[in-house]
């Protein structure tokens, strides 16, 4: 069927929404309706040049309603409301352990640009165009394979729910399935952004003590304050790591990294108290540390966080849930954009203007 896609030729090229060749979906996929994708900061890399295979369509955090499924799927049916999230083989070990965010398939499920059995779905010019995480929802409708679809409740706008698929669901997944802090505990977020906030919303369902945000930007501050956190700091006007530890009487017991920024997240490793644990979620690069001082001698530990440990189909539809409870308030979070300025969404998401920025594709 012939479809639009917002379709990323070359690096650096801004996209272009363009008609394309989308294939049936196969006996374990679904197509998709896309209603909107957010926007993420995988996406702005992709298009750096590390995602998938140029030319592409990205997009990754897609919602949509079901208009076909494969004849082995079992797990929903055409009409029923979903999100898309990352893709996953189901069947390695990590998969079968509960741990489907660290598939041995995910560099290639997600970023190798064809679907898991090795083929294209999109073809344009008699040419074969990359998927993006197993959906490429920067179009009006996607096929995924069955493990990237999770179905939601018809009750809330379905519009809203792309990003749980991905940003959001990384930040609060963190908190509740990563770190699972204690009630009482306190935990310092690194960065305001949709996953540095998704993870104060987290924070405070669980009930934390202290809830301390850091960002250089005060509106971002001020949202962190309504969404729950106890204190924010301003990493350009204070001292951080004295301020974290005068707060806490010591050091925070846990902490959050989502920026990617060296001297960030040594920041959050010298928060942390005695023992304490940091998940870094952010993309970064080198970062040089004394491990006797910083680490070792004070029993820190320090993790790699991928998709908030989330498995989609469980953790999404609880984030629903909190939601229509007014737990969990991330419409707060996002802004919307007509899907004719995709690149707008993606230059005011990179100038700070928009925190979670939506594409609204169905008319």
């Amino acid at each position: 069927m012939k479809v639009k896609a917002a379709v990323a030729h070359n690096v650096g090229d801004e996209l272009v929404i363009e008609e394309v060749q989308l294939m049936e979906p196969g006996e374990d996929e679904v197509l998709i309706k896309i209603v909107a994708s957010g926007v993420c900061h995988t996406d702005a890399e992709s298009l750096k040049g590390n995602g998938a295979p140029f030319p592409a369509v990205l997009g990754h955090e897609g919602s949509g309603i079901v208009e076909k499924v494969g004849s082995s799927v079992t797990t929903v049916q055409p009409g029923d409301h979903v999100v898309l999230s990352y893709s996953y083989c189901g069947e390695c070990s990590q998969c079968l352990t509960g741990h489907q965010n660290l598939c041995e398939r995910t560099v290639e499920l997600n970023f190798g640009g064809k679907s898991k059995d090795g083929t294209h779905r999109i073809h344009q010019h008699d040419h074969s165009v990359s998927t993006f995480f197993g959906q490429s929802s920067f179009a009006t409708y996607s096929i995924a394979n069955k493990n990237n679809v999770v179905k939601v409740d018809k009750d809330v706008d379905i519009a809203l729910l792309g990003p749980l698929g991905c940003g959001i669901q990384t930040g609060s997944g963190t908190v509740m399935n990563s770190l699972k802090p204690e009630s009482g505990s306190s935990i310092a977020i690194f960065g305001g952004g949709a996953v540095g906030l998704s993870a104060v919303m987290a924070a405070k369902i669980i009930g934390l003590k202290h809830i301390i945000v850091v960002n250089i930007h005060q509106s971002r501050l001020e949202l962190a304050k309504e969404l729950g956190a106890t204190h924010v700091l301003n990493g350009k006007e204070v001292d951080v790591v004295k301020e974290i530890k005068e707060i806490t009487d010591g050091g925070v017991h846990y902490a959050i990294e989502t920026t990617g920024a060296t001297p960030v997240i040594k920041q959050s490793i010298h928060a942390l108290r005695v023992s304490g644990t940091v998940a870094i979620v952010g993309m970064g690069g080198d970062v040089t540390l004394n491990f006797t001082n910083d680490i070792l001698m004070e029993g820190k530990r320090v993790v790699g966080t991928v998709q908030g440990d989330s498995v989609p189909q469980l953790h999404i539809p609880r984030l629903v849930q909190f939601y229509k409870e007014g737990k969990f308030p991330f419409d707060k979070l996002v802004k919307f954009y007509d899907f004719e300025d995709i690149n707008k969404a993606f230059e005011e998401s990179k100038s700070g203007v928009a925190i979670k920025p939506i594409l609204k594709i169905a008319k």
